[in-house]
């Protein structure tokens, strides 16, 4: 990814200067690139929007006016996630090919701005069922190309924090797109003869992307390319990635974005971390349906949308103190259990009880999933993060092949099952914990690979030399 011999002469450079100097260089370098990065926090908030806005739009009409009937609204759901899933690896091999994500992201999320707008103007199943199936193939390249991205520009006892940073959008647009679509659907019906659910796809499909337009001038590229940066801070960034573990200067970029396809499809550690994010997807498939769990409490529309907002307000600052002491400990592992430990008990008590304050304070519960979920892509990132190219397609590969899970998490909360749902709440409960034991198992992996490590290295035996120096985070 990086030019080998501009990696060499900066990266001395950087080292010359003072170590005050340096901190100060470092801090600096830092502040410019999360104020750039902070778009993310927008641009994922508008991804998660245009992807789950059909669930706001089903409590005005949709269904009714589309014909929709018996599992017709679960497909609709989950055929966005074939082309997501499709679109994964090429993209990230594309985007490390490239190296460009200033202007693939926002060319990715304008495609899905368009593509979310013309579900406003469908007429029938067969229409809104084209219309998903487009959005999955425009969209997929976004996620696994964002986590890739922060990957190329922070060191891992960062990554956690930031992964927060850019994934919050999505965690606050799930309580504050229902706001918005409160008002959009309580304010729009019958304006110029539409409906008010489709406002909702016209109003939010613009809004992506007149942002994505905005996002081409901020996004930065990577350190060796970006040119805002100084040679002086081009050097900082090179150098501190290098001595964080993530390769020396002089071997960075040495794979081929051909070879980190072969080298992650060869590790069996890419295919545990995508099983088990499988089934902790089917776990987190109540957020798409979280206005019709929230609507069982009995209130009207408005009511329930507005209701909807708090928890997931609350989940995003858990997020952020949890993801604080995961970057400051330097451990993963034991973050994604608490957090979902906070989230079984959400289920149990939902399965447990009809009472309004009850269920209420369950669905508080269920949404603290979204901490151990950024921190576990935190994770992720942390594990393969020796070869660029490796994890641009390790990230893919998980993040497209665990989306399966969203797929059969669209069909477990069918309106039969409802008011209580508790047949859902106990899918959910069980794949959370077949998904927090694989996690576990890998965790326990780590740990004895990092005891190896320290072993050989105490003892002067010959050890990769991919891992002087190197420990995974637990």
């Amino acid at each position: 990814m990086f030019p080998l011999s501009d990696a060499k002469l900066e990266t001395a450079d950087a080292s010359s200067s003072t170590p005050s100097h340096a901190r100060d260089l470092e801090r600096r370098l830092l502040r410019k690139l999360d104020l750039r990065m902070s778009i993310t926090v927008l641009l994922y908030a508008l991804n998660y929007i245009d992807r789950s806005n059909v669930g706001s739009a089903r409590l005005g009409g949709f269904e009714k006016d589309l014909h929709l009937q018996g599992t017709q609204f679960a497909t609709v759901l989950s055929i966005m996630y074939v082309g997501f899933i499709i679109m994964q690896v090429p993209s990230n091999m594309i985007l490390h090919w490239l190296e460009r994500p200033s202007i693939l992201i926002p060319c990715s999320m304008a495609l899905w701005g368009v593509v979310s707008a013309l579900t406003g103007i469908t007429k029938n199943y067969t229409g809104v069922l084209l219309v998903r199936s487009l959005l999955g193939f425009a969209e997929g390249p976004f996620f696994p190309g964002i986590i890739f991205h922060i990957s190329g520009w922070y060191k891992r006892d960062e990554l956690a924090v930031r992964t927060t940073l850019v994934t919050c959008g999505g965690v606050l647009s799930a309580g504050f797109g229902a706001l918005i679509a409160s008002g959009i659907l309580s304010g729009m019906q019958g304006k110029l003869g539409q409906a008010a659910w489709r406002w909702l796809f016209y109003i939010e499909g613009g809004a992506t992307i007149l942002v994505a337009i905005c996002a081409m001038f901020i996004l930065p590229d990577f350190p060796h390319n970006t040119r805002w940066l100084t040679p002086e801070e081009r050097a900082l960034a090179i150098s501190r990635l290098a001595e964080d573990g993530q390769g020396r200067a002089d071997e960075l970029g040495k794979q081929t974005t051909v070879q980190g396809l072969r080298d992650a499809v060869s590790d069996w550690k890419v295919w545990w971390f995508s099983v088990a994010l499988t089934v902790s997807y089917v776990a987190l498939s109540f957020s798409v349906y979280f206005p019709t769990i929230v609507a069982t409490l009995g209130y009207d529309t408005t009511i329930t949308l507005l209701l909807a907002a708090p928890p997931w307000v609350l989940s995003t600052i858990v997020a952020f103190v949890m993801s604080r002491y995961s970057d400051k400990k330097r451990k993963r592992f034991i973050f994604i259990c608490l957090s979902n430990a906070l989230t079984a008990l959400g289920f149990i008590i939902s399965i447990c009880t009809m009472n309004t304050v009850a269920r209420y304070v369950s669905v508080f519960l269920m949404a603290q999933i979204a901490g151990g979920q950024i921190i576990l892509w935190g994770w992720v990132n942390n594990t393969f993060t020796r070869e660029p190219a490796k994890r641009a397609v390790a990230i893919a590969i998980i993040s497209g092949f665990s989306a399966i899970g969203n797929i059969i998490g669209s069909y477990v909360w069918p309106l039969q099952w409802g008011p209580t749902y508790r047949y859902s709440s106990a899918i959910c409960l069980g794949a959370l914990g077949v998904s927090t034991t694989m996690f576990g198992m890998m965790y326990l992996h780590l740990k004895r690979l990092n005891e190896r490590i320290e072993r050989n290295e105490r003892d002067g035996k010959d050890i990769d030399i991919s891992h002087i120096g190197f420990r995974y985070l637990l």
